[in-house]
């Protein structure tokens, strides 16, 4: 044992006191001070002295409460942790500290009470750390946890919860509660094959959607789920395994979305594009059909036109006029063949009117008997207040003549047909799943047959031309195709439900019409009629077009010819006096046909025109119907339809001029005796404009500037302000102004030679009138003037 004296022992005291100040004073990253009994501060560190920024000869003897907040010392906190420190022997908090230059830090403080050997108080040792920057961490931190889990919550799209290690539900969020119908008090604690269907529980779906999850990190599926109602939907899920820091596996994080209108909507795709394959195939030979239909109308028409020819010459002779009847008899067949043939290309200039198809089917009715015979008993019903619509009526009854037959044959000649017409409503849902079909009010007519019904795999080929499930010489083919066609250029649509052994139902959708029925004019009859008027006959085919002037020619017409557009422009252009154009639609050549007959009409203003064609394509056909004021001679056509044809539009030519001249003399009374106000500052044109509209009839008062103008309208009655724009002071165009807001009933004619005036002329409502005017442009802008309604 080493036995020390009083002195060593001083020293080694001293030493280990050296030390720890030494240690003390290294510290900068803890505040380590002492407090005297009261709270002093006896001692300062380099630590204490980096974070609160007091040197130490400015804090030692102040009280420790110099470091606490105003609302601190307030509630005697300082006091407080002195007292606990005393008591219990330390004190450990953490709060909000001040430093020497005002701003705050977070502070984790320790005071630890001080004794003497005999168990007195002598002081307390006060540790101080700077925690600012970890606690805003923790702050942001928790931050993030928590708008992470209001964002969790916050999701409607997405099923989103947590499954323990079990597969029991830990966690449930809105969009769980939207999809899958369970409120969080109801499922969790539930294990998640509770989602499946009965089907892929027994498979062991959900056990192995977790085995893989738990061996791959991740399972994605879809396939159908059920709701707390039993509903199913379809589902897109994911699986994600949870693990800890050490690898251990803690339960997974489970995300479900509803993908049940997105399936939908792929089926839906899928389906659009198989139905516009179909439609291009369609397209496609709807193509080729109206090439060839045009090409064998030409045929026809030089059949025809020499076979009608020929009857004359032949006349007396019965043999050989039965044989030209069987020839015609031919042709007319043929042209029926073609017509459908347009009719599915689309390429069948539609004349439509507004009809009530309920009028329209009763009035086919004896027809309808006629045609399939006594066996087939036939049912017209038509509800009340049926919708008009907007159609071809012609077309509409070769599309149900040509249902009738197919059904009569589908029953073999005997059963029950049923003809119905009513008001229908086609919704989105129902447009949805079909091409080239808006939602709205439409006429529907549906014809029922109890015959033996179409096979499904045979459903979607029914409306190719051709196609046929009758015995070789029982039909073309070309009757579902034909009304096909026709549905679809009218902007309607067709759909047909059928059951084999039971019979078939084709309903036949037209947009309704809002206008009202239009009357419906019968074909022309009685004696075939001719004239003595010239006609320009322009067809390319050199056959058809010696037909054409051939039998115009015995009509008692002049005619003149031109083997293209560019060469009945040349005959227009050459003086020869023409009445009427008759010419092919679709000829070679740089210059169109219509454009063609455009320009003849602003040479020959009084000229008519007819068209003729087998296939008119889009030269004067658009949406599937004649241009307005187009009239058209299909091919192949007859002596009578041709004579008909042509006195039909010489006449309507002719009413239209009657008509012209009738509107010329009533804008000529209607200027006659109107009170023209003219305001013009120059002296020499507002006695020129005077004499002019005295001339005319025109009761004519005058001014020279705005003002003037403004005294004459608040005290006389004037029809017509016509004014100058550049007048001195207030401009013509402000007047304008003025008079349309005192005088609405006056109209406005705008005189001025500066174009940039036109926009605003028509803002106003006024007529432009460019200056220099002569009388005539006068009495024009005038007439137009008096036709505004004002």
């Amino acid at each position: 044992m080493i036995h020390m004296d009083s002195s060593n022992l001083s020293e080694v005291v001293q030493a280990s006191d050296d030390r720890y100040r030494l240690l003390v004073e290294a510290i900068t990253d803890y505040a380590i001070y002492m407090l005297d009994r009261d709270g002093r501060v006896t001692s300062w560190n380099p630590g204490a002295r980096r974070f609160k920024g007091y040197e130490a000869d400015e804090i030692i003897g102040r009280h420790f409460s110099t470091f606490y907040t105003d609302a601190e010392r307030a509630e005697n906190v300082p006091a407080q942790a002195l007292a606990e420190a005393e008591r219990t022997g330390r004190f450990e908090r953490e709060g909000w500290r001040v430093r020497k230059d005002g701003t705050q830090f977070w502070a984790h403080v320790v005071i630890d009470a001080i004794r003497s050997p005999e168990g007195d108080l002598v002081g307390f040792a006060k540790i101080t750390r700077d925690l600012t920057e970890r606690r805003a961490a923790e702050t942001k931190l928790r931050e993030s946890e928590e708008q992470f889990r209001l964002l969790v919550q916050s999701v409607t799209d997405y099923a989103i919860f947590m499954l323990d290690a079990g597969g029991h539900v830990a966690s449930w969020n809105a969009g769980a509660q939207r999809i899958k119908g369970y409120a969080p008090e109801e499922i969790i604690g539930r294990h998640f094959s509770d989602f499946y269907t009965e089907a892929d529980r027994a498979a062991g779906l959900p056990r192995i959607g977790l085995e893989t999850a738990t061996r791959n990190g991740r399972w994605e599926h879809e396939g159908e789920r059920v709701r707390r109602d039993g509903t199913v939907f379809w589902a897109h899920v994911v699986i994600d395994a949870i693990r800890d820091d050490a690898g251990e596996l803690v339960g997974f994080a489970k995300v479900t979305r509803d993908i049940t209108e997105r399936r939908e909507a792929e089926a839906a795709l899928q389906a659009a594009q198989a139905g516009m394959i179909r439609s291009q195939k369609l397209e496609a030979i709807g193509q080729l059909t109206g090439g060839v239909a045009h090409d064998f109308n030409n045929l026809l028409q030089v059949i025809s036109g020499n076979l009608q020819l020929l009857s004359k010459d032949i006349a007396g002779n019965a043999r050989a006029e039965m044989r030209v009847q069987s020839a015609l008899a031919g042709v007319a067949r043929g042209s029926k063949l073609a017509s459908q043939l347009l009719a599915f290309a689309r390429r069948q200039p539609l004349e439509p009117r507004v009809v009530n198809a309920g009028r329209l089917l009763k009035n086919m009715d004896e027809m309808l008997r006629r045609a399939l015979g006594g066996e087939v008993e036939v049912e017209t019903v038509v509800a009340g207040g049926l919708w008009n619509s907007l159609i071809d009526p012609d077309q509409l009854e070769n599309a149900i003549l040509n249902l009738a037959i197919n059904a009569r044959d589908a029953m073999n000649g005997e059963g029950r047909l049923t003809i119905e017409a009513s008001n229908a409503f086609l919704d989105d849902e129902y447009v949805r799943h079909h091409d080239d079909l808006a939602a709205g009010q439409y006429v529907m007519i549906a014809v029922t047959d109890t015959g033996t019904g179409i096979p499904t795999e045979i459903l979607e080929r029914v409306y190719e031309p051709f196609f046929t499930t009758k015995a070789e010489d029982k039909g073309t083919g070309l009757g579902l195709a034909m009304v096909y066609g026709f549905l679809k250029q009218s902007g309607g649509h067709v759909k047909i439900y059928s059951e084999v052994g039971a019979g078939t139902t084709v309903k036949l959708y037209f947009p309704r019409e809002a206008a009202s029925e239009d009357a419906l004019v019968g074909a022309l009859s009685g004696e075939v009629k001719g004239g003595e008027e010239t006609v320009l006959v322009v067809e390319d085919d050199d056959e058809v077009r010696e037909v054409a002037v051939a039998m115009l020619t015995e009509l008692g017409y002049r005619v003149v010819k031109a083997r293209d557009a560019a060469s009945a422009l040349i005959v227009v252009d050459s003086g020869i006096p023409i009445d009427l154009i008759f010419t092919d639609v679709m000829m070679p050549g740089i210059l169109r046909s219509p454009d063609m007959a455009r320009k003849a009409k602003e040479r020959l203003p009084n000229v008519a025109v007819l068209f003729t064609s087998g296939y008119t394509q889009n030269a004067i056909v658009h949406g599937g119907r004649l241009d307005p004021g187009v009239e058209l001679l299909a091919k192949p056509y007859t002596r009578e339809a041709l004579a008909r044809k042509i006195r039909h539009v010489l006449v309507n030519q002719a009413q239209r001029r009657v008509a012209q001249g009738s509107q010329h003399s009533a804008d000529e009374k209607a200027i006659k005796d109107a009170t023209v106000l003219v305001v013009e500052d120059d002296f020499l044109i507002r006695l020129s404009t005077t004499e002019m509209l005295s001339d005319v009839g025109c009761k004519v008062k005058e001014a020279g500037t705005a003002q003037e103008a403004l005294k004459i309208l608040d005290e006389q009655a004037v029809d017509v302000l016509l004014t100058d724009v550049g007048l001195p002071g207030v401009s013509g165009l402000q007047l304008a102004r003025d008079v349309q807001a005192r005088r609405p009933d006056v109209r406005l004619v705008l005189a001025t030679g500066d174009s940039g005036t036109k926009l605003e002329a028509a803002r106003l409502g006024a007529i432009y009138l460019a200056k220099p005017y002569t009388p005539a442009s006068l009495r024009q802008a005038l007439q137009h003037a008096m036709k505004k309604n004002r």
